[in-house]
């Protein structure tokens, strides 16, 4: 199952390392990842990843990521790609 995974937030060191830290430790794996700085410090990524091997429940992974972003400062979102794909839909 593929999975949409958004970060924003002020920019700050660490926040790749953080994020990618917790996907890596849950077995998900990175396919894709764009990240983008908007004046003056305004942090934006978005990532496609591969959560079938993931070793907990994709909701409690959405749930951990959205808890890193509190204590980050950022707003982490993670959402299943269909769904992601079906709310972008024209």
């Amino acid at each position: 199952m593929r999975a949409v995974i958004t970060v924003a937030g002020k920019d700050r060191v660490g926040i790749i390392a953080n994020v990618t830290q917790t996907l890596a430790q849950q077995n998900v794996n990175v396919l894709d990842i764009t990240q983008t700085i908007l004046p003056p410090d305004f942090f934006t990524m978005v990532m496609l990843v591969e959560a079938e091997a993931c070793k907990i429940p994709f909701g409690d992974l959405a749930d951990q990521l959205a808890t890193l972003g509190t204590q980050m400062g950022l707003a982490i979102h993670a959402q299943r790609e269909d769904t992601f794909q079906a709310m972008h839909r024209i």
